[in-house]
This record gives structure tokens, C-alpha cells and sequence, in this order.
């Protein structure tokens, strides 16, 4: 069975029934390298120790995933420094370790994704109601609530003023940089395991969550997770095809309804995928979409336009805008298609 797995430039696959050390190794030459230090070499000291596979072998097959692993044993207190030091621990604590990644789950909230989605909710005539499935905590819900900068554009910030949170977007092709942010006046979100920023044991799991080396990510999720406690967003726990269209139906009136997701809709299967385009495309309003070439088949593709190797493809109403870098680093307008 292959899932796919995502680092912050390019998506790989993985094959969750491949042996552990073969998973580990991929992870570490692949998703790790470039990208985190400690985990490349976690990783790799993982793949040549036996001891060490026969506790992550306990783990269901898709619970011994290196990110999944290696936040439950950051969670649980492991300390940053070489494998040997990791594992010595990793065995004392492991009961705790396995009992993390058993209940808990990959649901990386980046915030700065936000600045994927501004350009296109630019061109959507507002009050909006945003709706996000796959939500998490819910902090992508906040798009007027953080400052952007794009290049050769000044600061982009809320109408109360620059915020905490200030998320740069490299870009290429004609971004529709918009002058003001978008006025959103409900907001609404749909997760199998919705967490909440203001329980100290939610936002301590996002944390884990961000990769060792990466300050300004961990930085950027604290002061988001601030805003959205401030006005925490309605989220519901379930199944999204099971729950999209009730809670759809509960944005106001006088509002544009927005659904939208980034890297969601891999997780499911090829009929719940098709579940969800039917459900969205029947709603009023526009549905926002950024997920791998893949996984939306039905949406056609700018392939003479460089897209420095990210497949992530940013689609509005099915129709591609652009490509985007998976953590809302990059974006690259495509013009029209």
C-alpha cells in the first residue's frame, strides 16, 4: 500500500509495507537530508540497529512512520544530539513513545500556507465564509489575521494593523498580489482528530510535530496558535464527506462560502476523493484546492510553466492557478491556463 509522504520541496512515495530499516533509510536519504540533520541521522542510525526496528516493528504498519515516531518520542521529552544518545533513551521510554504514536498522528498546521491562498481569494468577491477540511487546529483559517511579503510588494497586513505573524512567499509569474486582505466573517473546519490550540497537551503535539532544526516554523506556530485562541473557529470531529455539507450549510447567508485543503485529500481513497469533488462543486460559493498532481486527476496542468519541482498544483473551482511549495514558501503563477 503506498501513501504519500511529503518534504518541503518535492512528494515521494512510501511504501508502508516496505521493512522498516528500508522505510527509515528512504526517509533519512530522501525526506530527511537537507531538511533536518537530527532526523537524517536518527534515520540512519535506525536502519543498522535490529534492537531498535523490533520496537518500531510493534507499531502498526502505518504508525511506524520516522516523522510520526520521531514527534512521539520529541513529545515524550527526547533530547536533540547524536543516535546514540536517541536510542539509549528511545528504549528506556519506549512505552511511552509507542502509546504517543499510537493515539496520535501526523497533522502538521503551518499557517504560512495562508500565503498560498491569498492571491486566489483576492479574486473572490467577499464577505467570506471559510470552510477548511483537514483543518488540525484550525490556524490556516486566520488568512486576515497574519502580514505577508511577496516580493516587490509592500507588507501585506490585516486592517487593525502588522501582525505577529509575518509569513514571506517567494514568487514567480504574475501573483495577483492583492492590495488589502480578504474580509472573512465565519469560520469553520472538519478533522478526524481536531486539536485545540489552547489545551497545553494539543499545541505541545504541533510543536513536536515541527521538525527539530526549523525555529522559525516553531516560532511562526506559537504566535498563530496566540490569534487563534483569541478567537478560537468552529471545528467538528468526523469524517469530512461525512460532515462537509451540514456544516457548509451553516455559513451565513450574506457570505461567499470558500471550502478549501492543503494536502488533504491524499489521505483518502480514489472513491472518497470523487465523494468530495461531487459534495464541494454541488455547494455555493468557490472551492480552494492545493494537493499533489496526483491526486486530483481531473484538473489539468500547466507542464510548460517551471514549477521548481513542487507538485503541488493550486486550483480554484477545479481550474490550476498555480504551483505551490508545500509549507507556502513558493508560489508560481501559471497565468491563464
Amino acid at each position: 500500500m503506498l501513501s504519500e509522504a511529503y518534504r518541503d520541496d518535492v512528494f515521494t512515495s512510501v511504501d508502508n509495507e516496505a521493512p522498516t530499516a528500508e522505510r527509515y533509510r528512504s526517509f533519512a536519504e530522501v525526506e530527511a537530508r537537507g531538511m533536518s540533520a537530527t532526523y537524517e541521522a536518527w534515520a540512519l542510525g535506525l536502519t543498522a540497529d535490529p534492537g531498535t526496528i523490533a520496537l518500531v516493528d510493534e507499531l502498526p504498519s502505518a504508525k511506524r512512520q520516522p516523522n510520526l515516531v520521531f514527534s512521539a518520542a520529541r513529545f515524550q521529552g527526547a533530547q536533540l544530539g547524536p543516535y546514540s544518545v536517541f536510542r539509549d533513551w528511545l528504549h528506556a521510554h519506549w512505552v511511552e513513545v509507542r502509546a504517543t504514536a499510537e493515539t496520535h498522528a501526523t497533522q502538521t498546521n503551518e499557517a504560512a500556507r495562508c500565503a498560498l491562498h491569498v492571491p486566489a481569494l483576492a479574486g473572490i468577491d467577499g464577505p467570506i465564509a471559510l470552510l477548511e477540511v483537514g483543518t488540525s487546529a484550525g490556524l490556516c483559517l486566520y488568512p486576515d489575521r497574519y502580514s505577508y511579503r511577496y516580493p516587490g510588494h509592500p507588507q501585506l497586513d490585516p486592517a487593525d494593523g502588522p501582525s505577529a505573524v509575518v509569513l514571506d512567499c517567494v514568487t514567480a509569474g504574475a501573483v495577483p498580489v492583492p492590495d488589502s486582505l480578504p474580509e472573512v466573517v465565519w469560520r469553520a473546519g472538519i478533522d478526524l482528530n481536531p486539536l485545540d490550540v489552547t489545551r497545553p497537551g494539543d499545541l505541545a503535539w504541533l510543536d513536536a510535530l515541527v521538525w527539530p532544526e526549523h525555529d522559525d516554523r516553531r516560532a511562526r506556530l506559537r504566535a498563530a496558535a496566540a490569534i487563534a485562541a483569541a478567537e478560537p473557529p468552529r471545528i467538528v470531529d468526523g469524517d469530512l464527506n461525512a460532515r462537509l455539507a451540514a456544516l457548509a450549510a451553516e455559513a451565513p447567508a450574506d457570505a461567499t462560502l470558500v471550502v478549501f485543503h492543503t494536502v488533504v485529500l491524499m489521505y483518502l481513497d480514489e472513491a472518497g476523493r470523487e465523494r468530495f469533488v461531487e459534495t464541494v462543486r454541488a455547494l455555493p460559493g468557490h472551492w480552494l484546492s492545493v494537493e499533489p498532481r496526483t491526486v486530483l486527476s481531473g484538473i489539468r496542468v500547466r507542464e510548460d510553466v517551471a514549477n521548481d519541482s513542487t507538485d503541488l498544483v493550486l486550483a480554484l473551482d477545479g481550474v490550476q492557478l498555480a504551483w505551490a511549495q508545500p509549507h507556502g514558501r513558493a508560489l508560481t503563477w501559471v497565468g491563464n491556463p
